[in-house]
């Protein structure tokens, strides 16, 4: 096959014309530009790096694997379960992150229930059920309830802060190219050098972790939970994060709707949202189950594939594989891990806050009609209850017990079930899944 095909120029469907080094180019490019969102995640939460590299990978070979391998997506770390592992595990308590995992491990089964709805039934009968007014709200809450966490990682450092917040603020404004699509990575680096030039960054770490080694340690996994079982705290994970899926699932739609327009195929029709959303959803499960954070398909990869036009799922394949390769060096680990508060903290004041402005996005670009009484009460329930009792209740959630077993309900997750049972409820539904694609996908929950 011919190797001076043109990159940029006309879309490419068989990247193997343009030569093997080419391939494997264009694939560390899409490890790159998932890499600095995905492992923010686990700096953010307590969770492994390695872990959340190795199954990023893997994740995204089981879900090439279950649709047919003709999806050219990525899946990297979700930021919409963030609440949910700090509900469950303040701090990155490392004895409680496991059931922060096994909650997220359920919501990925949701997906599961869904993928079979959309094939048994029509998907505007199921989407009815998660229209934006309850969707475009639920995400606004992500949002606000991170907040708080935000300011208290700047004030560790507002000037290794503010390095950050202006990186991202250039490359997203004014960037060109590659750079426009990773504005996190760059951020991150940026930070990270005027932080380590300033002395701000310990490397001890660094200098005693090994070169190569296991991504994972099993006392990390939900496995570990099951030797001394708390019901309490397992049933109270699930309840308070199981919800969040609602808004990773319209995620999920908008972007296999996104790649659909960026490739000029309908990925939605073959090989279909049943088969995406199931391989999305056992991605999520299987990285959960072994201590990584959940599954997501990538914005930023959408990005590379429109900035490049190669569209062959090979070479995303081969980003899965470099990753599940760097996921087996701990120095690697360790150097993202020693990554300063205030670098966290200005990463996350600009992500938080754009997560919460998609959420008034997803509501906008839906033209959610708010002069209805179903529709104000319906946001406002979500907002009030998910954020007040946040911040409104000592224990941030409010809590049950029943028959001696306690559970702990969060505000996003007490907001959300509300803001579903009273759109199921009430009369006046006006939402149509499907009239408005470009509306249908704007949940996408990254940068």
């Amino acid at each position: 096959m011919s190797t001076n095909t043109s990159i940029g120029n006309t879309g490419i469907y068989d990247a193997r014309e343009l030569g093997s080094g080419r391939m494997l180019i264009l694939g560390l490019q899409h490890m790159f530009a998932m890499f600095g969102a995905t492992v923010l995640v686990p700096a953010l939460t307590g969770l492994s790096v390695s872990a959340t590299l190795l199954f990023a990978g893997l994740g995204t070979l089981l879900f090439h694997l279950l649709s047919k391998g003709k999806v050219p997506a990525f899946l990297g770390s979700s930021f919409a379960f963030l609440a949910g592992y700090w509900t469950i595990a303040p701090n990155g308590d490392k004895k409680l992150l496991p059931y922060a995992c096994l909650g997220v491990a359920a919501a990925g089964l949701l997906y599961l229930v869904l993928a079979l709805l959309f094939k048994l039934f029509d998907a505007k009968k199921v989407m009815r059920y998660f229209p934006p007014i309850v969707t475009g709200p639920i995400i606004i809450s992500i949002g606000l309830t991170l907040s708080s966490s935000a300011i208290g990682n700047c004030n560790a450092n507002w000037l290794i802060a503010l390095v950050a917040i202006i990186v991202v603020i250039i490359c997203n404004i004014w960037g060109k190219g590659m750079v426009k699509i990773v504005p996190i990575l760059l951020g991150v680096v940026a930070s990270y050098v005027v932080a380590a030039i300033t002395g701000n960054v310990d490397f001890t770490a660094v200098k005693e972790a090994a070169w190569i080694g296991l991504p994972f340690k099993m006392e990390d996994t939900v496995f570990s939970i099951f030797k001394e079982p708390d019901t309490s705290l397992i049933i109270t994970s699930i309840v308070t994060i199981v919800p969040i899926a609602v808004a990773t699932i319209v995620e999920h739609i908008g972007d296999i709707s996104a790649i659909s327009s960026t490739v000029n195929i309908n990925y939605i029709k073959d090989p279909g949202l049943h088969r995406t959303l199931v391989g999305d959803g056992l991605a999520t499960t299987f990285a959960s189950l072994f201590g990584a954070p959940a599954n997501t398909t990538y914005g930023e990869n959408t990005g590379v594939l429109a900035l490049t036009k190669v569209y062959d799922p090979r070479v995303i394949r081969l980003a899965a594989l470099f990753s599940i390769l760097l996921s087996f060096s701990p120095k690697v680990a360790a150097l993202i891990s020693s990554m300063p508060a205030a670098t966290i903290g200005g990463i996350s004041l600009i992500l938080y806050g754009m997560i919460s402005a998609i959420g008034v996005r997803n509501v906008v670009e839906n033209k959610v009609d708010l002069s209805k009484g179903r529709n104000i009460i319906i946001a406002a329930l979500i907002l009030v209850l998910s954020i007040g009792i946040k911040y409104g209740t000592e224990a941030e959630a409010i809590v049950f017990n029943i028959s001696n077993v306690t559970i702990s309900l969060s505000g996003l997750a007490v907001g959300a079930i509300i803001g579903i049972l009273l759109n199921a409820i009430l009369p006046g539904k006006d939402y149509e899944f499907g009239k408005d694609p470009r509306a249908d996908s704007s949940a996408d929950l990254k940068v």
